[in-house]
């Protein structure tokens, strides 16, 4: 018998935030951004890389890494030009192109999508405006 056809308690667990939760669309942006994560040898200490945001979502983004290393599972990314430091990430997927797809552990506001937008340099966002008396 095959593992997945195997029947086990696991097959009837749900979670809320990958299984139900709504899928939002990802849209084609170009953000600078940097992920910093915890290396240990030894003694522990907080590793910075550069990366590229290549799509964007509430729930989730594909970057595209510069350099080669060993991305850990949970890590968190500073998107520098919009100025929203340390959202949790867990990469659900590293692809063998250094595309690297990456899940939020919380929501994006509608306000920081908007702010990574506007600082985007991808061209379907060239019109784009920050609203400075919105909430």
């Amino acid at each position: 018998m095959q593992l997945s056809q195997r029947s086990n308690y696991l097959n009837k667990e749900e979670s809320f935030m990958y299984d139900r939760e709504k899928h939002f669309p990802m849209e084609d942006t170009c953000n600078e951004a940097r992920i910093e994560f915890t290396e240990t040898g030894g003694i522990v200490n907080l590793a910075s890389r550069r990366c590229q945001i290549v799509k964007l979502s509430r729930s989730g983004a594909v970057l595209r890494m510069s350099t080669k290393f060993n991305l850990p599972n949970n890590f968190y990314l500073d998107i520098v030009s919009a100025r929203i430091p340390m959202i949790g990430c867990l990469a659900l997927r590293v692809y063998a192109n250094d595309l690297v797809e990456a899940r939020f552990l919380r929501l994006l506001a509608e306000t920081d999508m908007n702010r990574v937008f506007v600082y985007s340099t991808h061209p379907n966002h060239r019109n784009r405006t920050l609203d400075i008396y919105g909430g």
